[in-house]
């Protein structure tokens, strides 16, 4: 497994950022791939997802620790993906979002396609750090 962190900070307070995060039916918003979410029962969430021209339905489990502002999540089947969130307070109107991937690069290829090797790896980096730029302009403007 490989694991990818990269973080952003917003210009909203920690509860801001905490309650756009827990939105999922507005993943499509600020999650590149993501063409539709939606919450469902049981701590899952279901995501249409288009990548390297395919597209596949993917259900993940989703757990929070409140009272430390992480949100995490899991795959319930292939591929086998993993992270987080966590919200680190820099003061009353600024918030750090810290995301964290675990990812297997052989099966995200097979899944989505793509490049191999470091390419892969540089362009998933890629991915993320755009996801976590989209996602702090969607709060910061609070769409």
């Amino acid at each position: 497994m490989s694991t990818l962190e990269e973080h952003v900070d917003v210009g909203v307070p920690i509860d801001r950022a905490w309650d756009s995060l827990h939105q999922v039916e507005n993943y499509p918003r600020f999650l590149a791939g993501v063409r539709e979410a939606r919450a469902e029962e049981s701590g899952r969430a279901r995501l249409g997802v288009e990548a390297g021209g395919r597209a596949r339905e993917l259900e993940a489990r989703v757990s929070d620790r409140a009272g430390e502002r992480v949100l995490e999540w899991r795959t319930t089947g292939d591929p086998e993906l993993a992270g987080s969130f966590s919200l680190l307070p820099i003061d009353d109107d600024h918030t750090r979002v810290q995301a964290r991937l675990e990812y297997d690069p052989g099966t995200v290829r097979e899944t989505f396609g793509g490049p191999r090797g470091f390419a892969q790896a540089n362009a998933i980096e890629r991915l993320v750090r755009s996801d976590l730029e989209q996602f702090k302009e969607y709060v910061e403007q609070g769409r």
